[in-house]
């Protein structure tokens, strides 16, 4: 596959991992900043993921970029509502390594 259609691959499937990830937190009535921040991160970490190439597995490449993005955020989050921190990681861990998984199998 093309490195545009990785991108572009990698791109859809952060697309659908932040609707994924966004559609509880309509659900809960969060704040809207908070839906287009954990939407977009999803689709930037698509991106990244479509162009990383560390010499370890997709799967272990797609947890280490989520978090290494999440990182930040998780400064703000925790500040406020520190019990927020375990289901936040949690989903990132479940989304990274299904959207690692399903990227490793789309991009090949």
């Amino acid at each position: 596959m093309s490195t545009r259609q990785n991108i572009k691959t990698g791109i859809l499937l952060g697309i659908i991992a932040g609707i994924i990830d966004v559609i509880p937190m309509i659900i809960q009535n969060l704040a809207w900043n908070a839906n287009l921040s954990a939407f977009s991160m999803w689709v930037v970490i698509g991106f990244i993921l479509s162009i990383t190439n560390l010499k370890i597995s997709v799967i272990l490449r797609s947890i280490l970029i989520s978090f290494l993005i999440l990182v930040p955020n998780l400064f703000i989050i925790g500040w406020a509502e520190p019990l927020s921190l375990f289901p936040i990681m949690i989903m990132t861990l479940i989304l990274s390594t299904l959207l690692g998984f399903v990227y490793s199998k789309v991009a090949k």
